[in-house]
């Protein structure tokens, strides 16, 4: 064995020592002769110092003999197929059922995870929620795997998978336990795969003003503690790294420079107790300006997974800002190593790590009766691995949710009957609209009926009533339980609706039917009802088989009517097999991609796009002047479509239905109201829309508006 190995097993074992000083590490160094035994037959090779490492530094966030052994050993299991059995039998029951489930969290593939059986994905984040180590172990080879790719030890293909997947899965599952220490390491280690230039150039950055940031941090850290020690708290105050992709996310998510960047220098003060902590920031803030919006009380409201800190940016010596973290010890270990930091694996039932893990077992609760693993892949993009806010319940308990949750999918959280029973909600003591999204700090109180009344609209994602597909299932299994009859009833409302609104001519409920593979018009109805088809695809299917179904006539443009000289031309049309072809929409029509088209070859004005179903069309003498023309594979263009809008009259309508579409990403490029004494308006609105399917979406969420009556495409 060579030297720096032997020095990095005597340092692992140093480590396990200090934290189980009473139990023999006989297993760890069994688990090391394993791998020794094995890396030395193994092609291609395993790098021993790897596995070390991985051990090593679970080892320092305080896990057990039998969880580093574990660690030691995985790596044969998951890269050379060492059977379990003979781990099993050297090592005992323990280690073998650890690397057993290291075993089946590193065969996912999670860029194909929705090809993956439901029934596997459940029995994996089962066996996850109920050892917190297999995560742990998994988190920190994935650490050593990317180093690996650094050594140039992977392929580039393949290392690229890892590091995407890495991005997408283990960083954030590492976010949501608070394990900071790895979090860091698997998204640096990510990015200087992904975008090797953008990584090198942040490098660079620092690098250059490495100097100077040390010594501006010397200068901060030398007066606040000074200044610490004149007012009698005993602290230890010293610079803060920032990781790499942290300084990448910000700068995107801000829009800013990395000058503008204020914890690119930053300081941690570490204190005794909560009360020095709050003095300590009494402190700072009187040494140094606060910068607005740039406070974060983490004490008071921790992170939901237990991550407590105060948090404050000041413009410090020189004009230039700091970041100052103030913290107690123990919230300092919590914060390096997440639920890892209180592990006791002899006493888990009573440790706050197992209290810290009810993510996924909150997640497996629902999923058990939950078929389609589409919906499970939902719920673990929108429940486990998206950005999360953290809120109030009305007596201060914490509640987190993914970025974009509604007061909708906090009811559901809170009870499944509170959420059947919500009929509103107020933020921070306003009424807010049930598509309101919540923010981080948030205080919610759902008003609600006295029986069950949820709506069949709150699973619409085109209305945005729910974020959370947990939520959205609750909703679509208490419909079900309404009998088919009911939701025969309701479906037919809903559908009927949809299309009233689109004037359909050649399109039947038939066809629709036929075309989604229903035996009957019922059983369209009854899919719409229980939830498991939206009247939104309904609709777009509709207008596709109108399309279709349009007499395919070979009309001219009358010379009667006018065409506008500043006509904008439309690109992303195919003519005989040639893609990018331009053209010209005709008003009378206003044809979106997606739409049947023809053209007609104009005289000296090119080619004039109309719907085939244009009624201000007529038989053209000179058949020979139409050309077959086809929306391209670039039609992303938007285009003009008038919508016509009968509503309850009252002060600031037309800014409000504005504010509505606009939010929906539609352009409105002029808008007409009148009213008349009967108290009724009508609002017609020019937008711009990038498909036909779009049209159906904002036309949804205008007709959802309480004081809207009716509203339809109209011809220009």
């Amino acid at each position: 064995m060579s030297e720096p190995i032997q020095n990095a097993l005597e340092e692992l074992l140093k480590s396990l020592s200090r934290h189980y000083p009473e139990e023999d590490p006989k297993v760890v160094r069994a688990a090391f002769a394993e791998l020794d035994q094995r890396c030395a037959a193994a092609r291609p090779p395993i790098d021993r110092r790897h596995a070390l490492d991985a051990a090593r530094q679970l080892a320092d966030m305080r896990l057990d003999p039998p969880a580093v052994a574990a660690a030691l050993v995985a790596p044969l299991v998951v890269r050379l197929g060492v059977p379990l059995e003979p781990i099993g039998e050297r090592l005992g029951s323990e280690v073998r059922e650890l690397c057993e489930g290291v075993q089946r969290l590193w065969a996912i593939r999670w860029d194909r995870i929705e090809e993956e059986a439901a029934e596997t994905l459940r029995k994996m984040f089962l066996a996850m929620a109920q050892d917190i180590r297999v995560v742990l172990i998994v988190l920190a080879l994935r650490v050593q795997e990317l180093r690996e790719v650094r050594d140039g030890g992977i392929e580039p293909a393949e290392a690229q998978r890892i590091a995407q997947e890495t991005l997408d899965v283990f960083a954030p599952l590492a976010n949501r336990l608070g394990i900071w220490q790895l979090k860091w390491e698997l998204e640096d280690w990510s990015l200087r795969v992904l975008e090797p230039e953008t990584f090198a150039e942040l490098m660079q950055l620092l690098a250059q003003r490495r100097e100077a940031r040390e010594a501006f941090i010397s200068d901060v850290t030398e007066v606040l503690a000074i200044k610490l020690r004149e007012e009698g708290i005993e602290a230890h105050v010293k610079g803060r790294p920032k990781h790499i992709y942290s300084i990448y996310k910000k700068m995107q998510r801000k829009e800013v420079s990395f000058d503008q960047i204020y914890d690119v220098s930053a300081v941690r003060v570490t204190v005794k107790g909560v009360p020095e902590c709050y003095a300590a920031l009494g402190i700072v803030h009187s040494l140094w300006t606060p910068l607005p919006g740039e406070f974060d009380d983490y004490i008071a409201r921790p992170k939901e997974n237990g991550y407590q800190s105060l948090h404050t940016a000041v413009v410090g010596p020189q004009g230039r800002p700091v970041e100052v973290q103030i913290r107690t010890q123990e919230m300092h270990e919590f914060a390096e190593h997440g639920v890892a930091a209180h592990w006791a694996y002899k006493e888990r039932k009573k440790s706050a790590a197992h209290a810290k893990f009810m993510v996924l077992r909150r997640l497996m609760d629902w999923e058990r009766d939950l078929a389609d693993p589409h919906d499970f892949v939902d719920s673990l993009k929108t429940d486990v691995f998206a950005d999360q806010v953290y809120v109030f319940t009305p007596g201060g308990d914490i509640v987190d949710l993914p970025i974009g949750a509604t007061p909708l999918d906090f009811a559901y959280r809170i009870h499944t009957m509170v959420g059947h029973r919500c009929r509103g909600a107020r933020v921070n003591d306003q009424i807010v609209p049930l598509d309101y999204q919540l923010k981080t700090g948030d205080r919610i109180e759902i008003l609600t009926h006295k029986k069950p009344q949820p709506s069949r609209d709150w699973m619409n994602p085109a209305l945005g009533f729910l974020k959370t597909s947990s939520a959205r299932h609750k909703v679509r299994h208490w419909f079900r339980q309404q009998g088919r009859q009911t939701a025969i009833v309701e479906g037919k409302e809903l559908v009927e609706r949809e299309l009233a609104r689109l004037e359909l001519s050649y399109a039947t409920l038939a066809d629709v039917a036929e075309l989604l593979k229903y035996p009957t018009i019922e059983d369209l109805y009854a899919a719409v009802g229980y939830g498991d088809r939206h009247s939104e695809s309904i609709a777009s299917t509709a207008l596709h088989i109108e399309r279709e179904k349009a007499p395919p006539e070979e009309p001219e443009l009358p010379p009667s009517i006018p065409l506008s000289k500043k006509k904008r031309a439309a690109s992303g049309l195919r003519l005989d097999g040639v893609d990018e072809i331009l053209g010209k929409r005709a008003r009378c029509c206003n044809p979106l991609p997606g739409d049947d088209v023809v053209g007609f070859v104009t005289r000296g004005r090119g080619i004039m796009i109309h719907r085939r179903d244009c009624s201000n069309i007529a038989d053209t003498p000179e058949p020979e002047r139409l050309v077959e023309i086809a929306w391209g594979p670039d039609a992303s263009e938007r285009h003009p479509v008038d919508v016509e809008i009968r509503a309850n009259d009252r002060p600031g309508l037309l800014r409000d239905i504005s504010n509505l579409v606009s939010s929906s990403g539609v352009n409105i490029t002029s808008a007409r109201a009148e009213g008349n004494k009967g108290g009724v308006g009508w609002l017609r609105l020019s937008l711009e829309f990038e498909s036909a399917e779009q049209v159906v979406k904002v036309l949804q969420r205008i007709a959802h508006h309480p004081d809207v009556l009716e509203v339809r495409r109209v011809a220009r």
